[in-house]
């Protein structure tokens, strides 16, 4: 069912996003309708951003933070920040290209899963997360395993893959289909090319873990519920975590 509109002008700027999300939750969106959602709110998510930094952001106490928790995964204790207002259950509506919106060296720890692929600047990414962590505070990251998806192309297993977001039959297609999913993902995750960037901004004791069963933090704990795998032997996701120095 198509979604209706008050058509006064109050609700104009509301209406444009909630037909936005409600085509955004039925469907892959084209690039062409994401590029005019954020057209419409980056400004708005910048200026939103940078007041939530002056003043929400905490400067004490333990600060947990999850980039990009949706729809689904919104984690109780974490300040959840995403740039799907309407939709998403989130606590600060920002934009994870733009700087984020926490102080220097005031965040314990930041989760982000299924996210960072979809960055267009991984290395000024990291550099954010290292600034608002404090010295020993810690990131855990997850994303499409490029390791595995190479292995298993060149193995020729084509059960490996599935079919989101689209049915392909041949093992070219199926890690096509896997790395970039219709050019949503920007690039390909591998361990040694994230080892790279992080080791360059600072971050050491950068380690890979089993989704859902492990982490080398404990703060972490409560975020592999929300995570999801169906072969742990040659997991679909690569997950890292890694360490401010202390």
């Amino acid at each position: 069912m198509a979604q209706e509109c008050d058509p006064d002008v109050e609700s104009l700027f509301k209406c444009t996003l909630n037909v936005i999300y409600y085509n955004w939750e039925q469907v892959m969106l084209t690039r062409n309708i994401k590029k005019a959602y954020y057209s419409l709110t980056s400004p708005l998510m910048r200026i939103n951003g940078i007041l939530y930094r002056i003043f929400r952001a905490p400067k004490k106490g333990q600060v947990k933070v999850h980039l990009g928790p949706g729809k689904k995964n919104y984690l109780p204790g974490w300040i959840n920040l995403d740039a799907n207002l309407l939709t998403a259950k989130i606590d600060v509506w920002a934009n994870i290209i733009d700087p984020l919106p926490f102080h220097n060296s005031t965040v314990d720890a930041i989760y982000s899963h299924h996210v960072i692929e979809h960055l267009p600047d991984l290395r000024s990414h990291f550099k954010e997360v290292y600034r608002c962590l404090k010295p020993g505070g810690a990131y855990r990251i997850g994303g499409p395993n490029g390791d595995m998806a190479i292995k298993k192309f060149m193995e020729n297993d084509l059960e490996w893959f599935g079919d989101f977001p689209d049915t392909r039959r041949s093992i070219g297609g199926k890690f096509e289909n896997f790395i970039f999913c219709r050019q949503e993902h920007l690039t390909i995750l591998t361990f040694s090319y994230l080892e790279e960037l992080m080791s360059d901004v600072g971050f050491v004791n950068i380690r890979k873990c089993i989704p859902i069963k492990e982490t080398y933090q404990n703060l972490f704990q409560e975020c592999l519920a929300f995570e999801f795998e169906t072969d742990f032997t040659y997991p679909h996701t690569l997950l890292l975590e890694c360490q401010k120095p202390g």
